[in-house]
């Protein structure tokens, strides 16, 4: 038995696993490329992205054009397989990193931190990129159906659906964190459920991928059988020799604990998942880290009265510099126990895939 293909649109992917968009810097052309060399969606990180090369570039907007330009193309020559990139509605350069997406052919666009409604309005004629909304809700999945519908006469390619235990920014409530109702095997079927009436009217095939909290293959396995056609995973990729973070970033994950995955309340007005340490700890006690903001790359960010700017504080992680900043991370960060290289990965979670067949229901075809 071997993984069933993930097929999105005209895409197929030969291992039903979409890489998380890790931002900031996390998840770029060196993890992306790895994830498709092994069939495999790859997926390149927007957020903040034009933080990594601001040193060299003045304007904070140009430098994020250029450096994710650069990252697709560097991408694409290491790999032949499917590139996609995640790119935040809340980022106050959404459409120019939306633009350059697709100008630079990428396959597929994922989009969260808000609803994408008007995300058709930037394809043209030929353009052949997936759009792939980021959601936590059935009701958000038929929002966002009908809003296309009406104004684009067109559907989403396919839907992630992000449960409350995956790591960084969170599309829930502190309080829906713990809550059943909102658990990710109940959100599943509520969405397959609610894009179905919009396949039958229209004839296609919107996937929905499975996201948060997805750690081992029988995690794979067990939400293909609840009618997902593929899932996401962020945080087994930090901890693959491939990844773009620093080795420090990537031991962080081998070292926590259980008890270290906490939800902080982040400047940009959302509760987010994070290993916790001396920085989050510092901060927890009042202690504030004045900055200048240069760039405002998030448009819900208090950017005038937050703390400390969250922005160089993650990019300061990805870096290795754990003292000035700190890692977010899914709820089962802890689990992880070493670094390992990307096909390695892939192989472990195929292995533990086939090993749950006896165990539960095989996936809905």
């Amino acid at each position: 038995m071997t993984f069933p293909k993930l097929k999105i649109g005209d895409i197929v992917a030969q291992v039903p696993i979409i890489q998380g968009g890790m931002g900031i810097g996390v998840s770029l052309s060196g993890l992306a490329s790895s994830v498709a060399n092994v069939g495999g969606i790859g997926v390149i990180a927007t957020a903040g992205i034009g933080v990594l090369s601001i040193e060299r570039e003045s304007d904070y907007v140009e430098a994020s054009i250029n450096i994710l330009r650069e990252e697709i193309r560097k991408a694409k020559k290491a790999s032949k397989g499917i590139l996609g990139v995640n790119i935040m509605v809340a980022l106050t350069n959404f459409a120019d990193m939306v633009e350059t997406s697709i100008a630079e052919g990428i396959d597929l666009i994922l989009s969260g931190a808000g609803l994408p409604l008007d995300l058709p309005k930037y394809l043209k004629e030929g353009v052949k990129t997936k759009l792939v909304p980021i959601i936590s809700s059935a009701k958000a999945a038929r929002i966002i159906c009908k809003r296309w519908l009406s104004r684009y006469s067109k559907l989403p390619d396919a839907f992630v659906v992000e449960g409350p235990m995956a790591g960084g920014h969170l599309g829930f409530s502190s309080a829906q964190l713990e809550d059943p109702e909102y658990a990710l095997e109940k959100i599943i079927p509520e969405v397959v459920e609610a894009v179905e009436s919009f396949e039958r009217e229209h004839g296609v095939k919107i996937p929905v991928i499975a996201a948060g909290g997805v750690f081992t293959g029988a995690d794979i396995r067990k939400f293909l059988g609840l009618g997902a056609a593929g899932v996401q995973m962020g945080t087994r990729f930090v901890a693959t020799h491939e990844c773009d973070a620093d080795i420090e970033f990537k031991q962080a994950y081998v070292k926590a604990q259980k008890d270290d995955l906490i939800i902080i309340e982040s400047p940009v007005g959302m509760p987010g998942r994070a290993i916790k340490n001396d920085f989050i700890a510092r901060i927890q006690e009042g202690l504030k880290k004045p900055f200048k903001c240069p760039y405002h790359c998030i448009t819900s960010c208090n950017c005038t009265d937050s703390p400390y700017c969250i922005a160089m504080a993650l990019t300061n992680a990805k870096r290795g510099n754990l003292k000035g900043g700190f890692a977010f991370a899914g709820k089962n960060a802890y689990r992880v126990d070493r670094i390992m290289s990307v096909k390695e990965l892939v192989g472990e979670l195929e292995e533990q895939y086939d090993q749950a067949a006896d165990q539960q229901p095989a996936p809905q075809k």
